[in-house]
């Protein structure tokens, strides 16, 4: 491992984030003897990030707790194209308005992992529309178009892999990578930056912005990537079975988040505490050294920093709460998950199936009915034996509620309106 002198970059290596970086021992210089200013950016697809997002936004944070400015740049130019890095297909075109609406809810994340103002080292938001929707199209070929090589696009894993697999890739995608390139050399003319951080299916596209900013603006630009983030099983970090790991509180509370995190993979407490969290390396190591049932304790502490970091520290211990109360006294905790539902529809019965889709707990009638004949789908901790059973005004039990469990760590109680 590379011995780094300052202390963004030795933190990022000690914690396991970095995977590429270009020219290190001149990017070390710079984040030891200035003020260095970084991006990542991230396009409006969604309107919320997941967690798969959270490394990135994790790089940010570390950047500005060792005294240097984090740049978020927002893709409301890009998401209008749709970046081909790893897909096998074309992205679905926004409207304009769509993606405003999910800008704004991406927005909200941020403020929770940095501090944004006009210091030093205070975080930037920024969004690449405001240069990208107003560039002339002859003109952006003349003065950028000369200096993008297509034989180096043409080389780059987004591209080639499509090219392999006689997979359609349009003349739209095929530029994402030059406009990306062009955020870089516009961002160090608009406020000096000189480092882009992304995932490793990036490192061409900002590969790009280096040598277009060498050529265009003859500015020394550095990159760093993060290794691709799975569990120890191999599933893509931030997607369960349940669908994305969302950051926004609308879309997956902070008990459900707590629970995500609760069920970490053994193999993965020590990365995850690593990478997710700011506990000490110490109390790390301690921490993923535990063994048998003592790892339950190190899976906690993981969904409580983790949740801690995103939604509040008192967020996070009554999620703990929530979850102590449910699964070691089995008592009916009220910070579960709720799900109104008419009381109209109880009074006259409302079926199984339909309320395990209805409460989020399931996808489909078909996921339900499988449920049922394993014997993982319960009614106020009672287990369901019959799919084509109903719920009715009789199952609200004292607290207002029908508690709704699959297995053992999902809970939703419906409450009737």
């Amino acid at each position: 491992m590379t011995e780094f002198s300052s202390e963004f970059l030795a933190t990022l290596a000690e914690r396991g984030f970095i995977h590429q970086c270009s020219d290190p021992q001149a990017l070390d210089r710079c984040l030891t003897t200035e003020t260095v200013s970084a991006y990542i950016g991230f396009d409006c697809t969604a309107p919320s990030l997941h967690v798969g997002s959270l490394v990135q936004i994790m790089m940010l944070r570390w950047l500005q707790k060792c005294g240097h400015r984090p740049i978020v740049l927002m893709g409301g130019g890009t998401t209008r194209v749709g970046d081909p890095s790893g897909k096998d297909e074309s992205r679905k075109l926004l409207t304009p308005e769509a993606i405003e609406a999910n800008k704004a809810g991406i927005r909200q994340v941020f403020t929770s992992f940095l501090t944004f103002g006009d210091g030093a080292g205070d975080a930037i938001m920024i969004d690449n529309a405001d240069w990208l929707l107003g560039l002339g199209y002859v003109d952006f070929l003349r003065d950028v178009g000369r200096h993008v090589s297509v034989n180096q696009m043409i080389q780059r894993d987004a591209v080639r892999m499509r090219l392999e697999r006689e997979q359609h890739l349009s003349f739209l995608e095929f530029n994402y990578m030059v406009l990306q390139a062009y955020d870089f050399v516009e961002l160090f003319r608009r406020t000096g930056c000189r480092l882009q951080m992304g995932g490793s299916d990036q490192w061409g596209n900002i590969l790009s912005g280096i040598d277009l900013g060498r050529r265009l603006a003859g500015a020394e630009l550095f990159a760093v990537t993060t290794p691709l983030i799975t569990t120890a099983s191999g599933a893509k970090m931030g997607k369960t079975a349940d669908g994305a790991v969302w950051l926004n509180a609308d879309a997956k509370s902070p008990y459900e988040y707590w629970q995500f995190w609760r069920n970490t993979e053994d193999a993965d407490i020590g990365r995850f505490l690593r990478l997710f969290t700011e506990l000490p390396m110490d109390e790390v190591k301690r921490l993923e050294a535990l063994e048998g049932s003592e790892l339950n304790d190190a899976k906690k502490t993981l969904a409580t920093e983790a949740t801690a970091m995103l939604h509040g520290r008192a967020a996070a211990e009554a999620a703990a709460e929530t979850a102590r109360l449910t699964f070691e006294e089995g008592a009916l905790a009220e910070n579960l998950p709720s799900v109104d539902v008419a009381a109209a529809d109880l009074q006259a019965g409302l079926g199984v199936l339909a309320a395990f889709v209805h409460a989020g707990l399931a996808a489909s009638n078909g996921e339900v009915r499988r449920q049922v004949r394993s014997g993982g789908i319960r009614v106020n901790d009672s287990v369901v034996t019959d799919e084509r059973g109903t719920l009715t005004m009789a199952d609200v039990t004292g607290d207002g509620v029908v508690k709704l469990s699959v297995g053992k760590k999902r809970h939703v109680l419906l409450r009737p309106v």
